[in-house]
């Protein structure tokens, strides 16, 4: 399975940004798929996850939506009301058999994108 995540860029606070993440060598909608980010000094954090319906961290819950194209074998991260602290290097990740309490866990994840970028300044 590969991952090509993809537009990541330099916003405003209060801008939208949508985030694609192409996946080949296996169907997503066979997968868990995940969003997690890391900001610099930090450590990599969960931010989304949709398999049978999608989960996310508190710190975005109703800013962000993350959505999957079955045709298009893309998941997307659709973040809107940016905030700077949103700013991270972000990361899509793939994984079979992950139970519901693991879904935030990197280490639950098999496979991962190169990671974008997004910027939100002030």
């Amino acid at each position: 399975v590969q991952l090509q995540a993809s537009g990541g860029g330099l916003v405003q606070a209060g801008d939208s940004l949508r985030l694609s993440c192409a996946a080949s060598g296996r169907a997503v909608s066979r997968m868990t798929m995940g969003w997690f980010r890391q900001a610099p000094g930090k450590e990599r954090e969960f931010v989304a996850a949709i398999k049978s319906y999608p989960s996310y961290a508190d710190s975005v819950k109703g800013r962000f939506t993350i959505s999957r194209d079955n045709a298009k074998n893309t998941v997307y991260l659709q973040m809107d009301s940016l905030k700077p602290e949103d700013t991270a290097v972000y990361y899509c990740a793939a994984g079979s058999g992950i139970i519901l309490s693991s879904i935030g866990t990197g280490a639950a994840y098999s496979y991962w994108g190169q990671g974008t970028l997004v910027t939100v300044s002030s």
